[in-house]
């Protein structure tokens, strides 16, 4: 059973966006025309209080894309971005987003960060999709959305340990690509066995 996961496809991702990254839209037509064809549909949502601890505007002195040491962790400090209820945090107006089975909100915890659908930034505290995947019977993910080596990488990461067939189609992922990031996400996948694809046959 195949599922498609849309990972963060919001306005603050896209351009014009307080964290936007680069043609972070165009990747919704291709999106769209995916969903007609998958049996399970999930979308994640940034969705983060005022003032989170992972906001650079938190942390006296310090600027966005800054490096801190969180109890969990390192920690890329970000401008302030997908907080709850605003626009920002709406998924793009072009998006199908009624196909969606579920929608899965994170980063709602102040204290800590969550590029994942699986798991909080500690690597422990779930967020509960790997249970609902289980339960609609879903083996292989295919994920797409923003950003390709943040957001999307750690997702399929974890769901490869997880034990899933796990498939990133980068043709419809953008990246942030902060110092080198794009190119470390790219072979950290694939040196965990999962398929980094451009949708090409």
């Amino acid at each position: 059973m195949d599922a498609l996961i849309v990972i963060d496809v919001q306005n603050d991702f896209c351009p014009g966006g307080a964290l936007a990254v680069e043609g972070g839209d165009q990747i919704v037509p291709g999106i769209n025309g995916l969903l007609n064809d998958a049996p399970i549909r999930v979308f994640t949502q940034d969705w983060h209080p005022a003032g989170h601890s992972s906001f650079a505007s938190t942390h006296a002195g310090k600027a966005p894309f800054d490096m801190v040491e969180m109890p969990y962790g390192p920690q890329v400090l970000w401008p302030d971005h997908c907080i709850q209820g605003t626009e920002g945090a709406a998924f793009h107006a072009d998006l199908r987003t009624d196909p969606a089975d579920l929608i899965i909100r994170k980063g709602f915890r102040a204290g800590i960060d969550s590029y994942s659908a699986f798991f909080e930034n500690d690597h422990e505290t779930p967020t509960g999709l790997e249970g609902y995947l289980r339960t609609r019977g879903a083996t292989h993910l295919t994920f797409v959305g923003l950003a390709t080596d943040y957001c999307v990488a750690w997702s399929a990461r974890d769901a490869k340990r997880l034990g899933f067939d796990v498939t990133v189609r980068v043709d419809l992922c953008r990246a942030i690509d902060l110092d080198g990031s794009l190119d470390t996400a790219l072979a950290d996948m694939k040196a965990a066995g999962i398929t980094v694809s451009d949708g090409q046959r």
